[in-house]
């Protein structure tokens, strides 16, 4: 891997760490852990593939949790929100 592509592949690494890290506080600010929450390594190893975030698995305790606090946050807002984000991705990936 050339010394440009191996720089570009930190950042982006990087930068799923960060969003990972988001989430997470996210998360704990309406009372939710996910203990599994990281990195996918077999993306972090890929060449090809984008490092992912791995929700992992929890208990049905916290899934419960995650479930009403998304409730709570109010669907639709959420939705228009996460349609902003979307659409911000995308714009930068072109």
């Amino acid at each position: 891997m050339a010394p440009q592509e191996r720089r570009r592949r930190a950042a982006a690494i990087q930068d799923a760490g960060a969003a990972r890290d988001e989430l997470a506080g996210a998360l704990d600010e309406v009372g939710v852990r996910l203990p599994s929450l990281g990195l996918d390594t077999v993306s972090l190893a890929s060449d090809y593939l984008p490092p992912l975030v791995e929700l992992g698995r929890c208990n049905p305790g916290t899934a419960r949790k995650l479930a009403a606090a998304l409730r709570e946050g109010g669907a639709t807002e959420l939705t228009a929100r996460v349609r902003e984000v979307n659409r911000r991705s995308e714009q930068r990936t072109r």
